[in-house]
């Protein structure tokens, strides 16, 4: 069974971060420098230093510009983290994370232990990981396959 941190050790380890207080624009560049479609947020609280409080991306960016055109680019990233972190940690499964990212509708999320943040999975990562491992990728297919033909009978029937 694949655990998020396999999919950890196989990938950079270079996780780009932004402040809660930063502008879109400054978001924007990052994103587009780093070239990455999502970056984590933290804020600093006094008591636990830097903590992750959400995940922005070129998503945000998109809904921003529809509703307020070229000034989203002066409003501050926080105004976008309105929703509850939803995180992982290195022990979950990919089961677990694709069930995260398909009830709360994102495509990446941090990846936490002992609220400290420890790397990033996409859903690119998982698939990536996915399709590296024989058996699944077998299973997988075969699967598919028994799909397509039982599909094909009904639909002939």
């Amino acid at each position: 069974m694949m655990r998020v941190g396999d999919v950890l050790r196989q990938k950079d380890t270079r996780i780009i971060t932004i402040r809660l207080r930063e502008t879109v624009a400054i978001a924007v560049t990052l994103m587009n420098r780093e070239n990455v479609h999502a970056l984590v947020v933290k804020d600093v609280c006094r008591t636990d230093g830097n903590v992750v409080v959400g995940v922005f991306s070129e998503r945000d960016v998109t809904r921003g510009a529809a509703a307020y055109g070229s000034a989203v680019l002066n409003l501050l990233v926080s105004h976008f983290v309105d929703r509850p972190l939803v995180s992982c940690s290195a022990s979950d499964t990919a089961n677990t994370v694709l069930q995260l990212m398909d009830e709360y509708q994102v495509r990446l999320l941090p990846v936490l232990e002992d609220h400290t943040l420890i790397g990033v999975i996409s859903i690119c990562d998982v698939i990536r990981h996915l399709v590296r491992v024989p058996v699944l990728r077998t299973r997988v297919v075969g699967a598919e396959f028994a799909g397509m033909t039982s599909d094909a009978g009904h639909h002939s029937g």
